[in-house]
């Protein structure tokens, strides 16, 4: 149950009929795209990885359960390595380091506002995702 509070999956799985129990169909059919996003967040964080890497994992959930997701899940990967790979901007902006990747090559590499200074194809991603005020 922790791992699916941090995961902020708790209470659309205590909703669902048999709780805990409930059959999650083959390829999670019978769950929403961001559940089953959630869901794989929570298996992740019982396993206690050395190394998570979250390729595209936060991509169904909406805004605020993105940010409510990532900090509660910071204090328990503090510990750990963790590569997301992500094209939402709010996703990345916190992470220690971003690789900005345009046709399979690498023409960015810094913080988020290392990127904001020196790097036109960040600059427009954010510009494309992001006001003014939430990119600062």
């Amino acid at each position: 149950w922790e791992a699916l509070e941090i995961a902020q999956a708790k209470d659309f799985v205590s909703a669902m009929p048999d709780g805990l129990a409930a059959t999650i169909a083959q390829g999670g059919t019978n769950v929403s795209g961001g559940q089953r996003q959630r869901l794989a967040i929570a298996r992740a964080v019982i396993r206690k990885p050395e190394i998570y890497l979250f390729d595209d994992a936060f991509s169904a959930l909406d805004l605020a359960t993105d940010a409510r997701l990532r900090a509660a899940l910071k204090p328990v990967v503090a510990d750990s390595t963790v590569v997301i790979v992500a094209q939402r901007v709010s996703t990345i902006r916190d992470a220690d380091l971003i690789l900005v990747v345009e046709d399979g090559e690498v023409v960015g590499r810094g913080t988020h506002h290392e990127l904001l200074e020196s790097n036109q194809t960040y600059q427009e991603i954010v510009a494309s995702q992001l006001s003014a005020e939430e990119a600062a």
